[in-house]
């Protein structure tokens, strides 16, 4: 496979590596962006462990709560001048108050809004404001108490990033706090029992083949990959993370002192996962007259 100069550059974006490095491991890999990843990480040449999501598509996500009951909705535009339009503002406030009686996108789209389903409702604003917008996706949690942040709002219950977070007893202040630590960490999952097991696995590969080109015995490396782990759950559970406003004891620590238990979680953060095609300027101009 061709090895393009834009590949190399989304590898190196990626993991922070060299130009060189980021090519071989390419290369080695047959254009296999998430092989190359590991690839290098493998080498110790990879600064990031994570693929972050790109950010391409605009819009706001709303949050709601509603007794034990929280949802968090992303509705997407084309773009962030659309995304700070009031009328635009106002239907993402109407739709995430609306997906409290929703368990799924598709029952939401179909749930009644003003006297028409909410997939017209959005249909009709298309129409109206003359930009595309889609209800994407949206997120539900339940518990005795819901606390819900939203990082960079733009108006109250709605902006770039929320969060949910479910608690079981009564909220003291701590929910919001856990709410906001979600913000800026992004666990991968609320402990370690709900992870992906294919994401464990290709973690404790790549740990394996790191701690094997050390050339350490095999009883030595197994107690490696088991300490490794260890700091990896650390790393991407929410219960085992340090707390960002007191490091000195995990978030299930912080909870348990504050009286209550974490049950549940959400984090939608608009365009996450979504890429945008980039085009040359010049080509598009070409292309716009017909060039």
């Amino acid at each position: 496979m061709a090895i393009t100069a834009s590949m190399v550059k989304e590898l190196r974006d990626t993991t922070g590596a060299g130009m060189m490095d980021a090519k071989k491991a390419l290369t080695e890999n047959d254009g296999n962006m998430e092989a190359a990843i590991d690839w290098l990480r493998t080498k110790g040449l990879a600064k990031a462990a994570k693929k972050a999501g790109r950010t391409a598509a605009e819009g706001l996500v709303g949050v709601a709560v509603e007794g034990g009951v929280g949802v968090a909705v992303e509705v997407n535009s084309e773009t962030d001048f659309v995304a700070r339009n009031a009328e635009f503002q106002k239907m993402v406030g109407e739709i995430a108050a609306t997906a409290v009686g929703a368990k799924t996108v598709e029952e939401l789209l179909a749930t009644n809004m003003g006297g028409k389903p909410v997939s017209e409702v959005v249909t009709d604003k298309v129409a109206t404001i003359g930009e595309n917008m889609s209800v994407r996706r949206m997120a539900r949690v339940e518990g005795d108490t819901v606390a819900a942040y939203v990082h960079n709002a733009v108006v109250d219950g709605m902006g770039k990033i929320g969060v949910l977070v479910a608690l079981k007893g009564a909220d003291n202040g701590i929910g919001k706090q856990i709410a906001m630590h979600v913000a800026a960490t992004s666990p991968a999952s609320l402990s370690e029992a709900d992870l992906d097991p294919a994401l464990v696995e290709r973690e404790k590969a790549v740990l394996t083949e790191q701690a094997r080109e050390s050339g350490k015995p095999d009883a030595v490396i197994e107690k490696m990959i088991v300490g490794r782990m260890k700091k990896f759950f650390e790393e991407v559970c929410l219960l085992e993370q340090k707390f960002v406003m007191n490091p000195d004891v995990t978030v299930a620590q912080a909870a348990k002192e504050a009286g209550v238990e974490v049950v549940g979680y959400a984090r939608l953060a608009v365009g996450e996962g979504i890429e945008k095609e980039e085009e040359d300027f010049a080509a598009e101009v070409a292309k716009t007259m017909g060039s």
